[in-house]
């Protein structure tokens, strides 16, 4: 297969990134996934190269709250070619300081900032000029806790809040790129089970509080995300840009 497309997908070694990088590799795009862990890269890479086939996969690894290593990751970007589909989809959730004071609090916030906002801004501006002009597709990965609060029993609201910030900064990308043909959508997914975020320590009863919260009676999956994903990177959604789309079972009505 000739993989004429190129994606890339932050977060693209474990949970919802690995998914939406299969899917996206399914549709014969070529995807480089991102992320620190150069073996979890790897190994996510060889998985999904054994259902999309050889040369679907370019694992870069790298820091991107880092701006020097993102320089680094942009550039390797630079030579698989223009970017068709960009995927900011890395982040977590920080654990919140136990000791109350605020400079602890303090370096909490910074460091869920950088993961979930910092990481997202400078990745999207090194490639900024390397997106298809027209018809790229810019996808933000946010959370059902940016428009509802709170993420959970760990939750100090840093992360809800640097999620928040996507939308905004969203929406003044969606004005700026929309003359070039370039669509900026958020993709603001509820409670998603087999993720990092929502690990082995969150309890039974999280999980189905969590569950019935939703109106449909289930957990979403990756492969949930994955779907919309590919319709948002999709020649079909032109038409669809500077929206924040809720995915989450109904937990969070739309407005």
């Amino acid at each position: 297969m000739t993989r004429e497309r190129l994606a890339v997908v932050s977060g693209g070694g474990t949970g919802i990134g690995r998914a939406i990088a299969a899917r996206l590799a399914g549709d014969g795009y070529r995807v480089a996934i991102l992320g620190r862990r150069a073996a979890v890269l790897e190994e996510a890479g060889a998985a999904i190269e054994r259902g999309a086939g050889p040369g679907a996969v370019v694992p870069v690894a790298g820091d991107l709250a880092d701006p020097a290593a993102v320089e680094q990751v942009a550039a390797r970007i630079a030579e698989l070619g223009p970017v068709d589909v960009l995927v900011n989809n890395a982040g977590a959730i920080i654990t919140p300081p136990q000791d109350g004071s605020l400079a602890a609090l303090a370096a909490s916030w910074r460091r869920d900032l950088d993961t979930n906002l910092l990481t997202a801004v400078l990745l999207t501006t090194a490639l900024q000029g390397a997106l298809r002009r027209p018809g790229g597709r810019l996808v933000v990965i946010s959370s059902a806790a940016a428009q509802r609060g709170g993420a959970g029993p760990h939750s100090a609201g840093s992360y809800a809040a640097a999620k928040a910030a996507l939308h905004g900064w969203a929406f003044g990308l969606a004005r700026q790129l929309g003359p070039d043909g370039i669509t900026v959508n958020v993709l603001a997914p509820g409670y998603v089970v087999d993720t990092e975020i929502f690990g082995a320590d969150w309890s039974e009863e999280f999980h189905a509080r969590k569950v019935a919260d939703t109106l449909v009676g289930r957990a979403g999956t990756p492969a949930d995300v994955a779907e919309a994903v590919a319709y948002i990177a999709s020649p079909a959604a032109g038409y669809l840009t500077g929206q924040v789309i809720g995915l989450n079972g109904g937990a969070v009505l739309g407005r």
